[in-house]
């Protein structure tokens, strides 16, 4: 899964599934474009820490949900790493509630954060990949938006679009050779799960065969393998990294 010599964008990269794709790419000699939404600290941070495998590894402050902002991204892409090979969606917010309690506001701020964050960046990202005929999306979509959650109305509306706009656009996109493939995370140890108690985490665990909660690196790999060569000839799919939870 070499990608030396790429070029790739991930939003959402200053923590968790974010900044693990962020190291692995790095790592595997891609050179790296990720957005942030606030913590210049942060970006700073996984700036110096990506530094040590002699590859660009540039931050940029950016809304996922405005599609200007994506155009902004793309073109300091273009201008600061020389190109666009991939595309990672990863930006994304939770505001979970019940149905009867959650406002508007609240489900209107997921929606546009989870998946017009996709159409943006995406759209933005078609003229340039287009006009060198490849290029590999890969979009972060969720487990629950596979079998659904309580509370979650909004995030998995979010996801569910994100599975669905996955398989349009690959369809489009099949002519000019640009994949776009979905990952479908289970429960990730994230800033997300830690908000979780004892007894939740228990709840969790018995719903995943392979009884642990996963890491931002199990998803990181693959997201990786679908950027790379060895992935060509697959466009279009959702890859649970879920443990067995979906199953």
């Amino acid at each position: 899964m070499n990608l030396k010599g790429k070029r790739a964008i991930v939003t959402g990269g200053t923590r968790g599934i974010g900044k693990a794709i962020v190291l692995d790419f790095a790592a595997r000699g891609c050179d790296v474009v990720f957005t942030y939404q606030s913590s210049a600290e942060a970006a700073k941070s996984v700036e110096a820490e990506s530094g040590k495998f002699g590859v660009k590894i540039l931050g940029i402050q950016a809304d996922a949900s405005k599609l200007a902002e994506a155009e902004k991204t793309i073109t300091f892409a273009l201008e600061n790493i020389g190109g666009l090979d991939i595309l990672v969606n990863n930006a994304g917010i939770t505001k979970d509630n019940l149905l009867l309690r959650m406002s508007e506001d609240d489900f209107d701020k997921v929606i546009s954060a989870n998946l017009k964050s996709v159409y943006n960046y995406t759209k933005a990202a078609f003229k340039p990949m287009m006009a060198q005929r490849s290029g590999k999306i890969i979009n972060i979509a969720s487990v629950v938006a596979i079998i659904g959650n309580p509370g979650q109305a909004n995030y998995v509306a979010s996801k569910a679009g994100v599975i669905g706009f996955t398989k349009s656009t690959a369809k489009e996109f099949a002519s000019r050779n640009i994949t776009v493939n979905a990952v479908a995370p289970g429960y990730i140890s994230t800033d997300m799960t830690e908000k979780l108690n004892d007894k939740q985490r228990e709840a969790i665990l018995t719903m995943i065969p392979l009884k642990r909660i996963g890491t931002p690196e199990d998803i990181a790999k693959v997201v990786s393998f679908l950027a790379s060569s060895e992935a060509d000839y697959i466009t279009g799919q959702v890859i649970p990294v879920d443990g067995g939870m979906a199953m």
